[in-house]
């Protein structure tokens, strides 16, 4: 099949000229869509506060595990993993490593960091908090459990307002926190 060139003159752009400049446009609007805050310079974005309290949530938890380790030193076996990986979580989301009280021996958290971090199931940082651990193993793990559970809904509430990365962060983190409950709750 050849082609012939057209008798009528060219009344307008052609075909791979519209192609390239819609594919031209639609690059330029993806590059220029910024992070979404509307916010330049004047602060940090939601994206990033979101990720402080993310690693501020972890700590608390990581203290809730050591002062649960501290006060039952029985449970330090099969807590000490759990705790570990929630200050991982914590490492991910950008918090440093010293910040947060270390349960490798059960008396290494400070009995105030152990109070204020040891409150029944609440979200950390309330101030209805009993800063009490449970006397008995089981109501320490069902401490664990609560608090966990409401940080792994909390941050699978939150996914829907955070950008791409810290979404797949956070929801990674919240089944890390679902298997928790689980590993805390059984047997």
């Amino acid at each position: 099949m050849s082609y012939f060139p057209s008798s009528r003159p060219s009344s307008g752009p052609r075909r791979r000229s519209l192609l390239a400049s819609a594919a031209g446009a639609a690059l330029l609007v993806g590059c220029t869509g910024g992070s979404g805050s509307g916010e330049s310079g004047s602060g940090p974005s939601d994206a990033e506060r979101a990720r402080a309290r993310a690693a501020r949530d972890s700590e608390d938890l990581a203290a809730r595990y050591a002062a649960v380790i501290a006060a039952h030193p029985v449970l330090a076996e099969r807590l000490r993993p759990l705790r570990e990986e929630v200050v991982r979580h914590a490492e991910a989301f950008g918090a440093v490593r010293g910040a947060s009280p270390t349960a490798t021996s059960g008396a290494t958290a400070s009995p105030s960091v152990s109070a204020r971090a040891a409150g029944p199931g609440g979200d950390s940082g309330d101030s209805g908090d009993s800063g009490v651990v449970p006397a008995d193993e089981k109501g320490a793990l069902a401490l664990l459990a609560g608090a966990e559970r409401k940080l792994a809904d909390r941050r699978a509430g939150a996914l829907l307002d955070v950008p791409g990365e810290l979404a797949r962060l956070l929801a990674s983190v919240a089944a890390a926190g679902a298997a928790h409950v689980f590993l805390l709750t059984e047997g």
